[in-house]
Parts: C-alpha cells; sequence; structure tokens
C-alpha cells in the first residue's frame, strides 16, 4: 500500500509539474506573440523621377525636376508579418520639352499628389529586437494639381491609376519607437495636352508621359 501511495505521489507532481511547465510555455509563447498592430512614420523623402516621353508633332523628350518633401504614413498590421501601408505625401515639379524641333520649351511647374497604399511583408520575427526588414507592393492614384504653364498658354495633366514596389527596415530603438529606411518605385504615365497657341497659332501638343519616379526616404516612427 506504501508503495502504492508513493507512487501516486510522484504520478501526482509530475503531472502539477508538467501542467506548469505547459502553462509557462503558453503564456511565454502568448507574450512573444503580442506585437503592436499600428504604426506611424515621418519620412524626409527624396523623390527622383526617372522620366521618359514620346511627344506629337515637335517631338523630343521632357525633363522634371527632383524634390524633397515630407512624407506621412500609416501602417496596419493583420497579423506579425503582413500589413498595409498608406503612404501621404504631395511634391511640386518643374517640367521642361526638351530637344524639341522647337527647342527647350519651359512647361512650367505642377504638383503631384499620389496617394499609395501597400501591401507589406515583414520578415523578421519577435525575438528580432532591433533590424526589421520588409517589402512590399500597391497601387497608387496620382492627382495633378496648382498647374503653372510656363511658356505655353495651357498644360493639361490627366490624374492616373499606377503601381508601386518598396522595400526598406526599421531600425528599434525600444518597444515604441524607431528608425526607419525605406524606398520606393511608382510606375506611373500620364496623357498630357500642351496648348502652345501662343507659339504658334491652333498648336495642340499631345503627349504621353512616364514619370516612373524613385522615392528614397528617412525617418522616425511609433508603434501604438
Amino acid at each position: 500500500m506504501r508503495k502504492i501511495v508513493f507512487a501516486l505521489m510522484a504520478m501526482s507532481l509530475m503531472t502539477v509539474n508538467f501542467v506548469n511547465a505547459q502553462d509557462s510555455e503558453t503564456k511565454n509563447e502568448s507574450k512573444s506573440n503580442e506585437f503592436k498592430r499600428w504604426q506611424v512614420r515621418l519620412r524626409a523623402v527624396g523623390v527622383a523621377p526617372d522620366e521618359s516621353a514620346k511627344i506629337g508633332i515637335i517631338g523630343g523628350d521632357v525633363a522634371i525636376s527632383n524634390a524633397l518633401i515630407p512624407e506621412l504614413d500609416f501602417t496596419y498590421f493583420f497579423t506579425e508579418h503582413f500589413a498595409t501601408e498608406l503612404i501621404l505625401g504631395t511634391a511640386k515639379h518643374d517640367v521642361k520639352a526638351v530637344n524639341t524641333a522647337a527647342g527647350d520649351v519651359d512647361l512650367g511647374s505642377v504638383w503631384l499628389l499620389p496617394p499609395t497604399l501597400t501591401a507589406q511583408y515583414h520578415f523578421y520575427t519577435s525575438d528580432q529586437k532591433v533590424f526589421k526588414p520588409y517589402i512590399g507592393a500597391g497601387v497608387n492614384y496620382t492627382l495633378f494639381y496648382n498647374v503653372k504653364s510656363g511658356d505655353v498658354a495651357d498644360v493639361k495633366y490627366d490624374n492616373a491609376l499606377g503601381y508601386a514596389a518598396q522595400v526598406g527596415f526599421d531600425l528599434m530603438l525600444d518597444d515604441t519607437f524607431f528608425i526607419n529606411v525605406d524606398a520606393k518605385r511608382l510606375f506611373l504615365s500620364t496623357d498630357v495636352t500642351v496648348d502652345a497657341s501662343n507659339l504658334a497659332p491652333g498648336l495642340s501638343i499631345p503627349a504621353t508621359v512616364d514619370i516612373d519616379p524613385w522615392l528614397f526616404g528617412v525617418g522616425v516612427g511609433m508603434k501604438f
């Protein structure tokens, strides 16, 4: 009987230890799986168009200036690895038609507002505390506004739907704040109509312009 009692006590202790170990493991796993679903970043972004154009009647190409802008973005994490990011920023660019039959023509300036939504995959896991890389792809819809026409009478840009790709990483300073480095490429084409009737009566010049800007950003962010 004594042996049976000791055996039962030993089995009870083993069972208690096993349950406690499982409970501890579950709590640790739950803790490691906790993550903050939202983050916001403020970045300084250099915008470098990789432009080209097909210009009717007078031929030539297009030159679009670079820009340095502030950018704000919001990210929501569905899981630890999958997220979506909304990117907001606007930039002013000077535009010229170059090497045309009429020489170089100043087409003034235009502001671009390309809100961009990307789906992201984040490679890191919970045990990676500092370096957190990611890639993304998505769409943007670019609005052209506040157009200044330069040497010609008028320039019209069609708003356009485009695509986006990105790669970047976060460097965590603590559990909340981090530094971000990000590079994006927007694939953007727009139809442009140039009213050059002030240069030649009745002259209207159609063009298709590929802007395809690179966006290189550095900034700070916060998780919440």
